[in-house]
């Protein structure tokens, strides 16, 4: 036990298991049969050269390499807890990492600067003006699942860059016991990949106005969400 943790622990480690992770993650998306709703919206934003905030739940962020964007995707990963190990597995994918958290409440809605948060936020304002793609899970690395972080609204706001909603369902799966019910895709599948329209946040806004548009998008998340697993069953 011990041993296998300190494994986990390590440089070493973390690098074996971030490229055994990637291996499995592209055996299920290659062995998947997949229903794509909406994917227009992507090929769009892509041809237009527009930068685009790409969302999903903390569940299921294995399966946004299905997506396959022909743009490099610029991944916000917290230096809490799998952090590590989640940076080295999509680094395998040719996506690059913006390290960082960002407070999930607080009037203000600023970056939790004790965990890089500021420095995150000025690299992926940056990105998004430069016309970039950048991929957040917005109830991770802690919960609560499936609320929103107040963060990506200001991100948005910020940028001026509209917020896209991604849901990636496999029907064959394996559900954890953790706090957002983490999602296992199994390969040989049917798979359902479903895109929300993009949603713009203006840049002035009172508290109940931006309360507003929080609502709006995590509401198009849980959206995307069920209407992937409904197919086959899979609802919360």
């Amino acid at each position: 036990m011990h041993l296998g943790k300190g494994l986990m622990n390590s440089s070493p480690g973390q690098a074996l298991f971030g490229f055994l992770l990637a291996w499995y993650i592209r055996l299920v998306t290659r062995t998947t049969r997949w229903n794509i709703q909406n994917g227009k919206i992507l090929t769009d934003l892509l041809s237009r050269g527009r930068g685009f905030i790409l969302i999903t739940w903390h569940a299921g962020w294995p399966n946004t390499k299905s997506t396959r964007p022909t743009k490099t995707l610029h991944s916000l990963v917290s230096r809490h807890g799998d952090g590590e190990l989640v940076a080295r597995t999509l680094r395998h994918f040719g996506m690059v990492m913006v390290r960082g958290s960002t407070q999930r409440g607080g009037k203000d809605y600023e970056p939790d600067r004790q965990k890089g948060g500021a420095a995150a936020m000025r690299r992926m304002l940056k990105l998004l003006r430069d016309g970039q793609v950048i991929g957040l899970t917005p109830d991770g690395p802690r919960g609560p699942a499936r609320q929103l972080s107040a963060g990506v609204i200001s991100l948005a706001q910020m940028s001026g860059a509209p917020i896209v909603a991604v849901s990636i369902v496999t029907e064959r799966h394996r559900r954890l016991r953790s706090w957002d019910k983490f999602r296992i895709a199994l390969p040989f599948s049917r798979g359902a990949m479903v895109f929300a329209r993009p949603i713009s946040v203006e840049r002035r806004l009172g508290e109940p106005a931006r309360e507003a548009a929080r609502l709006r998008v995590e509401a198009a998340m849980n959206q995307v969400t069920d209407t992937a697993g409904l197919g086959f069953g899979d609802l919360p």
